[in-house]
């Protein structure tokens, strides 16, 4: 078997949890607090991500800027340019971009970690279902060997139209 990279369990009422809810339900409940503590935070479609400019890294000086110069100058702005809301955006902005960072860290640890832990689960079925289809014979598990082989089961490729050579 391959190298076991991760030996962990995560459940509702997992031991090494001295908190009165289990791990996995204290966890969903950080994850509610954090949505609770963020009312404000929005769902875009993809053609709304598409089509809206994006603040980079490149762009935080500019913006940065242009509320510096719309703040000094505030005259040439339209009657209609609301620049309190434009620092009430800049603002949550910069508070939101670390918090950002951070979430989008652990997605990728979370992320790593399942497609692991998934593999080696996966590496596992893969060595049981070899040695019952090797030495199963007989045993009562035909059924549950054919079951499993299900999943290798390929479907017939569709003929393709063959081109005509010249």
């Amino acid at each position: 078997m391959a190298e076991n990279r991760i030996s962990a369990s995560f459940s509702q009422s997992d031991w090494l949890c001295h908190c009165p809810l289990g791990n996995r339900q204290a966890v969903m409940q950080a994850i509610a607090t954090i949505r609770e503590k963020l009312p404000f935070l929005i769902g875009l479609t993809i053609e709304e991500r598409k089509s809206l400019p994006k603040l980079g890294d490149k762009s935080r000086a500019f913006v940065t800027r242009a509320l510096e110069v719309g703040t000094q100058n505030p005259d040439f702005l339209p009657r209609s340019f609301d620049l309190y809301e434009m620092r009430r955006d800049v603002e949550l902005f910069e508070a939101l971009y670390p918090v950002l960072l951070s979430l989008t860290q652990l997605q990728e640890l979370v992320d790593d970690t399942v497609m692991a832990v998934g593999s080696q689960a996966y590496a596992a079925g893969l060595i049981v279902y070899n040695y019952a289809k090797a030495s199963g014979k007989g045993t009562g598990l035909d059924s549950v060997v054919d079951e499993m082989g299900r999943r290798f089961a390929r479907k017939p490729r569709k003929a393709q139209p063959q081109k005509p050579q010249v």
